[in-house]
């Protein structure tokens, strides 16, 4: 189990919490936590999105035609 410090909303302050055996595979790693002093738990999740793309490539738009 890996031990870490964070902010409990139900303590009201900083406690240390703890990864629980994980069924996932995640060992240490796991992203779900518990709080030692109250057993609330947290889940701890990173994102990654890709950006977006802002235009053609080329960096211009294509001009506008008149229509005949």
């Amino acid at each position: 189990m890996s031990d870490r410090e964070l902010h409990c909303d139900t303590c009201g302050g900083v406690q240390p919490f703890e990864a629980p055996p994980c069924v996932d595979g995640h060992d240490a790693d796991c992203p779900e936590l518990v709080c030692t002093g109250c057993g609330a738990a947290v889940l701890i999740a990173t994102f990654a999105f890709r950006a977006p793309r802002l235009g053609r490539r080329g960096g211009r738009p294509a001009p506008h035609r008149r229509a005949a």
